[in-house]
């Protein structure tokens, strides 16, 4: 998937371009900074000694010497004041500049951290929509892999409120009785929850398509054949419907979707294509559907939104709520430790 979010320090990550969360000036701050300039060796730093002060909202590009990719781009972020100094606009330049590089010296893929969010005291919440906002305005015009990189157990968090209005939904619509039967009780959430989602991500058993199977009068049995024929359209025809419907190009369905477009002709171009549930529910917000449309178009794929998944709670809150950005989903379902949208 085009973005992905990932728990690693990112020194180690093997990427075109490893943005670095950079002083103003040519020196070594701590954290990110630190740590990608000890990897690299001394050689970043005469480097970044040629470029000298970068303003804050800019970035500069030298080459990555020691770490496993060609380019180190450097962020100038800005220090958090009061929000009311353009402390928002200035990061945003920040990650445009970052990406424009990244396009104009021909890279596939970045990795980024958390930029301005540590010693610039930028509030986590805020630096993380800006992030999102940029990543997704500059995946709709270009094709890139973009890594969000976590270290350790960070948490990623749009908002305070959000984690507590989403984890009240799983609370009110949760089947309790079902991890109650499996597990034994509520102390087990956290893992009732994880195997849940496991079972929520595979086809449902007997369907070939789930809501989709032609009902048989008891009075007048069909044949096998007959009945063959009453076959409803599988998921790749409804899509390709659902798409010409609503007057969008393909490449916007699957950009939105944070689907490769290797992955989404794959898909287009099998009539039995059977999508993971990820994927096809992807495609469902991508196209901005309702929860019945939705449960439509996945069931003819094989799978349901049940009341015993968190994936699918979250799912049904966000669609709920007419909240469609699969890369904002995407944030939440990690904060939930959920599969993420978009993977195969």
């Amino acid at each position: 998937m085009p973005f992905e979010i990932v728990r690693n320090d990112i020194t180690n990550m093997r990427v075109d371009a490893i943005v670095n969360a950079a002083s103003r000036y040519p020196r070594v701050n701590a954290g990110v900074d630190s740590a990608i300039h000890k990897k690299a060796g001394p050689a970043l730093l005469e480097a970044r000694k040629e470029i000298g002060y970068i303003q804050p909202g800019s970035a500069a590009i030298t080459p990555a010497f020691n770490l496993d990719a060609e380019y180190v781009i450097h962020a100038a972020t800005p220090t958090w004041t009061d929000g009311l100094h353009g402390e928002s606009q200035l990061l945003r330049q920040a990650y445009d500049m970052c990406l424009d590089l990244a396009v104009k010296n021909n890279c596939d893929s970045i990795a980024f951290p958390r930029l301005a969010s540590g010693n610039h005291g930028f509030p986590k919440a805020k630096a993380l929509r800006v992030a999102i906002a940029a990543f997704s305005d500059f995946l709709m015009e270009h094709e890139m892999q973009i890594y969000l990189v976590v270290f350790g157990k960070e948490s990623l968090k749009l908002s305070e409120k959000l984690v507590q209005n989403v984890r009240s939904f799983i609370d009110e619509n949760y089947v309790d009785a079902y991890e109650q039967e499996t597990y034994g009780g509520p102390g087990n959430t956290r893992r009732g929850g994880q195997y849940a989602a496991r079972k929520a991500m595979e086809p449902l058993e007997d369907y070939e398509e789930v809501g989709c199977a032609p009902s048989v009068s008891d009075s007048a049995p069909l044949s096998l054949d007959e009945f063959v024929k009453q076959k409803d359209a599988g998921f790749t025809e409804t899509l390709l419907e659902l798409i010409q419907k609503s007057g969008q190009k393909n490449s916007t369905i699957y950009k939105k979707a944070n689907i490769s477009k290797q992955h989404f002709s794959k898909i287009i171009n099998d009539p039995n294509a059977k999508p993971s549930k990820q994927t096809a529910i992807a495609l469902a917000l991508a196209l901005e559907l309702d929860l019945e449309a939705t449960r439509d178009l996945i069931g003819r794929a094989g799978f349901a939104l049940t009341n015993s998944s968190t994936f699918d709670l979250i799912i049904r809150y966000f669609i709920e709520h007419k909240q469609f950005n699969v890369i904002e989903i995407n944030i939440a379902l990690y904060e939930f430790d959920q599969i993420l949208l978009g993977s195969v």
